[in-house]
C-alpha cells in the first residue's frame, strides 16, 4: 500500500463522536476527563476523553431498575428474545469492517487482527440466541417421586458490563449478548482509552432493539473512567457485574460487590507461561513464542509472559525467535500488510518501559530484534528479558515483553510455569504429544494449550476459567449468560413430613 493509500485510509476512518445512551436518548457526556486521546500510530491528538455526569449515571440506573421491575425485557418470551438477538447479530455482521477499522485506529492493533477478532461481534449475538433456543435458562429433571423439577435461570437484575481497551467491541459484544440473553437490562461502559468501536456497536444494538419495540432502558451506554464504573458497581440496583481489566481495578470492584452480594465475574489477566519441552521442534517453539508475544501487539490477557525453556536449547531458541521478530512488518495498523502496530497510548508505553527497567535492574538483559518506524507513534520493539530471577518476574506487564527462564528437568519447568499468583492461560510445545499433555495437566491455569498459540479458545463450549489473581467466575458461551442469573427450583415434592401427620 502506498503512502497516499495509507493517508486516504486514515482519513476514511475518522473517529466518530463519543456519546452516551441513557434511557433511550443519545447525548454528549457532560464531563471531561483529564486524558488526551491520541492516534497511537502518528501521535496525533484525537480529542479529550469524556465521562457521563453523575445525573446521567443515576438516570441510567433508574431506567435499568424500571425495566427489571416491570419485566419489560425479562418478560419477553425466550423464543422472541432469541429472534431479537439474531437480528442484532445480523445488523452487526454488516458493520464488522467499520468496527475493525475503528478498533485498529484506537488500539494500534493491525487491522488484519481486529478483522479476525471482529467476527466475534456478530457471532456473540447469534451464539447467545442459539443458547436460548437450546434451553440454557431452563432445565427439567425428575424427582424421586416421579414429579418434574424445574430449574429456571432468571435475571438477577440490572447487569453492568465493563470493557477494557485492548479488544473492546468483541468483549462488549460477548458480555452484552450474554446479559441480554439472560433477560437482564444491561449497562455497558467501555474503557475511556478506546471508546469509539464500542460506541458504534452500541448504536447498532440500540437501533435494532428500537426496531423490535424493546423498551427504552433495556440497553444503555455510559462513558468514562473508574469513577463512573465505581458509582455503578457500588449501587445496590446493579445485581451482576462482568469486568475484564487490571488487577487493581478488579480488587476494588470485588470489594464493592461484596457489600451488596452482587454477582461478579472477573477476568484480570495473567503472566502466562510457555513451556518448551526438551524434544520440541525449535522452529515450532519459536513461532509459538513470537505469535504469543506479538498478537494484539502483545496487549492481551493471554499473551506470553514467561518463556520456560531447557537450558541447553535457550540460546538457539532465542536466535530463532529473534529471526521471526526481525521479519515483522511494523507500521500503520490500518495497513493490511502490517504485522505489528504501536502501543495503545503514550501513558501505557511509558509504563511498559518502566517495567522493563525494573527487570533489567533485577539482573535482566534486554533483547530486541525488530526495527521500528519513526512516525511519532507509541512503538515498542517486542522484548525478551533473560537473566531475570523468577521471583522478580511475577507481575503481568501487558505488552510485547516476556521473561525467559531456563530449566534442567521437567519438575523445575512446572515449578517455573506456576511461580506466579496468576492462572489464566498456559502453553506447552513438544513433539511427544502425550508427554506435553502430561506437563500441561500440571500447569495451574484455566486453560492450557498444547502446540497451539491462537487467540481463540480450545473449544467454543468449554469454560474460560481464571485461577488465582487472574480473576473469579468462569466466562464462556454458557457460563457468561449464567453469571447474570439466579436459579429458581420449582416442583411438586410428593413426599411426607417427618412427623407423619
Amino acid at each position: 500500500m502506498s503512502e497516499g493509500d495509507q493517508a486516504m485510509t486514515r482519513e476514511t476512518h475518522v473517529v466518530p463522536a463519543v456519546e452516551q445512551l441513557v434511557d433511550g436518548v443519545w447525548s454528549e457526556p457532560g464531563d471531561v476527563l483529564g486524558l488526551e486521546l491520541v492516534d497511537p500510530y502518528t501521535g496525533e491528538a484525537l480529542g479529550t476523553a469524556r465521562a457521563s455526569a453523575e445525573g446521567d449515571v443515576e438516570a441510567a440506573l433508574a431506567a435499568a431498575q424500571r425495566v427489571h421491575a416491570t419485566g419489560a425485557w425479562s418478560g419477553v418470551p425466550v423464543e422472541r428474545r432469541a429472534e431479537i438477538l439474531d437480528a442484532v447479530g445480523a445488523a452487526l455482521g454488516e458493520e464488522v469492517p467499520r468496527l475493525a477499522a475503528l478498533e485498529s485506529r484506537a488500539t494500534g492493533v493491525p487491522i488484519t487482527q481486529t478483522s479476525i477478532v471482529g467476527v466475534i461481534v456478530p457471532g456473540a449475538f447469534h451464539l447467545a440466541a442459539q443458547m436460548l433456543r437450546d434451553g440454557v435458562l431452563l432445565e427439567t429433571v425428575v424427582g424421586e417421586h416421579g414429579n418434574q423439577v424445574e430449574v429456571h435461570r432468571l435475571p438477577l437484575g440490572p447487569a453492568l458490563c465493563l470493557v477494557p481497551w485492548n479488544a473492546p467491541a468483541p468483549m462488549a459484544a460477548h458480555k452484552i449478548a450474554s446479559s441480554l440473553a439472560a433477560g437482564a437490562p444491561t449497562l455497558l461502559k467501555p474503557s475511556e482509552y478506546a471508546p469509539w468501536g464500542t460506541t458504534e456497536l452500541a448504536r447498532v444494538v440500540d437501533r435494532v432493539l428500537r426496531e423490535n419495540d424493546v423498551a427504552a432502558g433495556t440497553f444503555q451506554l455510559l462513558q468514562g473512567g473508574a469513577s463512573v464504573g465505581g458509582r455503578m458497581v457500588q449501587d445496590a440496583r446493579v445485581r451482576a457485574v462482568s469486568f475484564t481489566g487490571g488487577l487493581v481495578a478488579g480488587r476494588a470492584i470485588a470489594a464493592a460487590c461484596a457489600a451488596n452480594f452482587t454477582a461478579l465475574q472477573l477476568e484480570l489477566g495473567g503472566n502466562n507461561p510457555l513451556v518448551v519441552m526438551p524434544d520440541a521442534d525449535l522452529a515450532d517453539a519459536a513461532r509459538a513464542a513470537a505469535d504469543l508475544l506479538t498478537t494484539l501487539n502483545g496487549q492481551w490477557c493471554r499473551a506470553l509472559g514467561r518463556l520456560v525453556v531447557p537450558e541447553v536449547l535457550a540460546d538457539d531458541l532465542l536466535k530463532q525467535i529473534g529471526v521471526r521478530l526481525a521479519d515483522l512488518a511494523v507500521g500503520d495498523p490500518l495497513d493490511q500488510s502490517t504485522d505489528l502496530g504501536p502501543i495503545v497510548h503514550p501513558t501505557h508505553l511509558a509504563r511498559l518501559r518502566a517495567e522493563i527497567d525494573v527487570r533489567v535492574a533485577a539482573g535482566g538483559t534486554e533483547h530486541t530484534f525488530t526495527p521500528l518506524p519513526e512516525t511519532g507513534g507509541s512503538f515498542l520493539a517486542p522484548t525478551l528479558l533473560t537473566g531475570v530471577p523468577s521471583e522478580a518476574a511475577v507481575e503481568e506487564m501487558f505488552g510485547p515483553v516476556a521473561t525467559v527462564h531456563t530449566y534442567s528437568d521437567l519438575d523445575e519447568a512446572v515449578t517455573l510455569a506456576n511461580a506466579t499468583p496468576f492462572g489464566l492461560e498456559g502453553y506447552v510445545v513438544g513433539t511427544d504429544r502425550e508427554a506435553a499433555l502430561a506437563v500441561a495437566r500440571q500447569v495451574r491455569a484455566g486453560e492450557v494449550k498444547v502446540n497451539g498459540s491462537t487467540i481463540m479458545s480450545l473449544h467454543l463450549m468449554t469454560p474460560r476459567p481464571a485461577w488465582g489473581l487472574s480473576g473469579m467466575g468462569e466466562e464462556g458461551t454458557v457460563e457468561t449468560i449464567r453469571i447474570f442469573t439466579g436459579a429458581r427450583v420449582v416442583g411438586v415434592e410428593g413426599g411426607f413430613s417427618l412427623h407423619g401427620r
